[in-house]
């Protein structure tokens, strides 16, 4: 990790090209993926367990239907009624997500930014409690490494709810079915897959929210041209 001292302070080139680039394209992607997949959801606001659904089946576990129009309009792209262009919105930017995932995972194995910033280690798991209890208070500290709590907040984020929707989204896919048959079946059904992947969706929606409130928290400046340029300037002493 390369590092700087000036009049100003100590600086670290903390993040990488490749991980600056794919995090703007999943910015991009996710906005209009949320959107386009809220108005998805709106033409049938009803989630269920299992392979089939209809009125021979009792296995809904989540509705909206009757609420008049599940998600508002602002929430929705296009925000009037249109499945059609909902859907080719969604798939577009879907695959435009899963290319610049793939990107990120090459280039973090490469740079080592996989090994070094993301695997927690046992050190981390031992600091942890302590974390949490410093931004419980609102301390933030600026460091070459992420902390524990980062750690592991983006690490359920990359390695658990983005494979996970990238597999449930797959498993809906008539043209994957008859390829892969077999991926459906082991999410529990293509009603399962559906329910797993608006569950992942909003999960990403919640860390999304609590990411921009920490970075607002923690310093904007510092945090943004981190993403924007690299460089991110550490606490004293660090």
């Amino acid at each position: 990790m390369t590092a700087i001292t000036d009049k100003r302070g100590r600086w670290v080139k903390r993040q990488t090209r490749t991980t600056r680039i794919t995090h703007w394209i999943w910015a991009l992607s996710v906005f209009f993926l949320m959107g386009s997949g809220a108005q998805i959801f709106n033409a049938h606001p009803v989630l269920y367990f299992g392979d089939q659904s209809g009125f021979g089946f009792d296995n809904t576990v989540f509705s909206l239907a009757g609420e008049g129009r599940a998600l508002p309009g602002w929430a929705t792209i296009p925000s009037g009624v249109d499945l059609a262009t909902g859907r080719v919105v969604h798939f577009f930017f879907a695959w435009v997500f899963v290319v610049a995932f793939l990107v990120w995972c090459v280039g973090a194995v490469a740079s080592g930014h996989m090994w070094h910033d993301l695997m927690p280690r046992r050190a981390d798991l031992r600091s942890l409690a302590g974390d949490i209890r410093q931004h419980a208070q609102l301390r933030f500290h600026h460091r070459r490494r992420y902390g524990p709590l980062q750690k592991l907040s983006y690490g359920a984020v990359l390695f658990g709810l983005f494979p996970l929707i990238v597999a449930t989204g797959l498993a809906m896919s008539p043209a994957m079915n008859a390829a892969f048959p077999w991926l459906p079946e082991i999410l529990g059904g293509r009603q399962t897959a559906r329910t797993l992947h608006f569950a992942a969706a909003t999960g990403v929606v919640l860390f999304i929210l609590v990411h921009v409130v920490m970075v607002l928290l923690a310093g904007p400046v510092n945090e943004m041209r981190s993403m924007l340029t690299g460089w991110y300037k550490l606490d004293e002493g660090e």
